[in-house]
């Protein structure tokens, strides 16, 4: 990862705990999306496994652009290759019945949107960061109580849920998600790069949820 650390004299006086920084200022945004109609009705057990077949699919073209920008120098401490989802996400659609979800499945204009966007800022290694802690902090996170939900509702079986298993070894999520936060703080950003960051996580969120208002659509 190429942030560069602060100059001596712009350094704070200890060291911002930027995850929780980022947590905190977020905290409304996350709510909101994930309170959107399709996404609570769809963890409700009100919809179908083809919803959720749906849903999976949008967010396979999000994915896409998110793991274009590849691994670089230095990439390890945070953007681990270990957390990539797209291969976990096409193996779950051909499980699901849409192997073709490509032409079956096309990307929503806020999916499109929502790519776009992951593309445009890949080089931005703050803003690029904002989206990567958002979606694989999440997937770690909720999106466990997610894979829960499918699978008591609408009977998915593990070969459909693979998105959510993540081979962390002996590691465990809790440990994990612990580390991938202690190496956020050990970017040492500059308090103006963290609001950067946060201002990013929010856009993050409210382009998630206009994929889940486009799907409820």
């Amino acid at each position: 990862m190429t942030i560069a650390p602060p100059a001596e004299t712009n350094a704070p006086a200890e060291p911002l705990d930027v995850a929780a920084l980022v947590r905190a200022a977020t905290a409304d945004d996350h709510r909101n999306a994930e309170s959107r109609g399709f996404i609570t009705r769809l963890m409700g057990g009100e919809l179908s496994l083809g919803d959720y077949t749906r849903y999976l699919a949008q967010f396979g073209w999000v994915y896409e652009a998110l793991e274009e920008r590849g691994a670089r120098p230095g990439d390890a401490a945070v953007f681990d290759p270990a957390l990539a989802r797209l291969a976990a996400i096409e193996s779950d659609l051909a499980a699901l019945g849409a192997a073709d979800w490509r032409e079956t499945h096309p990307p929503l204009v806020a999916t499109a949107a929502y790519a776009a966007h992951l593309r445009a800022i890949s080089d931005d290694d703050v803003r690029y960061l904002a989206h990567h802690y958002t979606r694989y902090l999440g997937d770690l996170s909720g999106g466990q109580a997610i894979a829960r939900l499918v699978a008591r509702h609408y009977g998915a079986t593990a070969d459909q849920l693979r998105f959510y298993d993540f081979d962390l070894g002996d590691e465990g999520v809790v440990r994990y998600k612990r580390r991938y936060r202690e190496a956020m703080n050990a970017l040492a950003l500059r308090p103006d790069q963290v609001d950067v960051l946060i201002e990013e996580a929010r856009a993050s969120f409210r382009l998630n949820g206009a994929i889940f208002e486009a799907l409820a659509a």
